[in-house]
């Protein structure tokens, strides 16, 4: 779901802000977009309410990530009341005008997959950025909650 729908808390809005000044600090050039889907129908139908979608376009082709844009789709545990979400998982994606080129998950021994992967120091930089999402929002051991 298009991070812009998510917010609904001051604590999920601050949480968001600290994502995309994280991601911004890795790529200063890249334009942050939290509205990356189309309201349409079609898109309406794949919508998952269990996820908060960004993405951050290159103003032209990145080399060393070999993508134009990072499609960011961060799983969270649905907030209770005001609170932040609950970081469950990261995916991000390369992408094209073409479609996906690689991507990368943080399930298993987070190793991207795909044809075009980027340079060995940006996927460096790319596991940092997943390391700092999680210390941005809460986990869910930490608020005692065992699901």
């Amino acid at each position: 779901m298009n991070a812009a729908e998510q917010v609904q808390s001051v604590a999920f809005a601050s949480a968001l802000a600290s994502a995309l000044t994280l991601v911004r600090s890795y790529f200063p050039a890249a334009s942050a977009n939290l509205m990356p889907w189309r309201d349409d129908p079609e898109t309406r139908r794949w919508c998952e309410s269990e996820t908060i979608d960004l993405a951050f376009h290159f103003p032209g082709w990145s080399p060393r990530l070999q993508c134009r844009s990072l499609l960011m789709q961060l799983r969270i545990k649905s907030p209770q009341g005001g609170d932040a979400p609950h970081l469950l998982g990261v995916l991000i994606r390369g992408m094209t005008f073409e479609g996906e080129r690689w991507r990368l998950a943080t399930v298993g021994d987070w190793q991207p997959t795909g044809s075009f992967l980027p340079e060995p120091a940006q996927m460096a930089q790319l596991h940092e950025i997943c390391r700092a999402l999680f210390d941005l929002f809460p986990s869910c051991s930490a608020s005692g909650d065992s699901t």
